[in-house]
């Protein structure tokens, strides 16, 4: 199997499905869908079931441990995470990166990403700390897995990757929005609206195109 996506979903039922829509419309089909409903009490799951998505349930209320429960469910030789209130651009999104993707090459692929926040597509210049702009090699994950915080689990994980020295490789092509600040996300109920800085990591020099 080639891709393993996982989706962490926390009474997602206004969101998921759009989600999953942009996953079940996908031309290339080589892949497993796994969501994992964490402390859910709505119907997230049975919308999920719909789609054909393998479902478990957790009660774990970390998102990042969920998608622990989800790297230990794949079976892919490369694991992509999405947030179930985000969705591909276009159909063709894992045809192309199947199209690209060499694990002799590479352990990590980072793609561009359009940000509702902001209005643009987002620039590879820098390495913004998220899972959902990336594909992993799951060989290369290994034991690395998110941390149990509430927030920002995503850069913990991305820095003990990137702490191995992956190599890595960038294409500016946008195919995920990044739906920021949708109605009832995590960073929608944030207070304040302030954000801690987690960082960003160094794009190498020698990337390729």
């Amino acid at each position: 199997m080639k891709f393993s996506i996982i989706i962490p979903a926390h009474n997602a039922s206004k969101t998921i499905g759009k989600t999953l829509e942009s996953v079940r419309n996908q031309v290339f089909k080589d892949y497993e869908l796994i969501v994992v409903c964490d402390s859910c009490d709505d119907n997230t799951k049975e919308i999920a079931d719909s789609y054909g998505a393998n479902t478990v349930e957790v009660d774990y209320k970390r998102d990042g441990l969920s998608r622990n429960k989800g790297i230990e469910m794949a079976q892919g030789d490369w694991v992509m995470f999405m947030d179930a209130d985000d969705w591909w651009m276009h159909e063709y999104v894992l045809t192309m990166l199947d199209a690209v993707l060499d694990e002799e090459v590479e352990d990590i692929l980072c793609f561009s990403f359009i940000w509702k926040s902001i209005g643009y597509i987002h620039q590879l210049k820098t390495i913004l700390p998220a899972v959902w702009n990336k594909v992993w090699r799951r060989s290369f994950i290994g034991d690395i897995r998110f941390t149990d915080i509430p927030y920002g689990s995503d850069a913990d994980f991305t820095k003990a990757i990137f702490d191995k020295k992956p190599r890595l490789k960038i294409w500016d092509m946008p195919f995920y929005y990044y739906n920021f600040m949708s109605e009832g996300s995590l960073n929608e109920r944030k207070e304040n609206g302030e954000f801690e800085d987690y960082g960003f990591l160094p794009v190498n020099k020698n990337k390729s195109e």
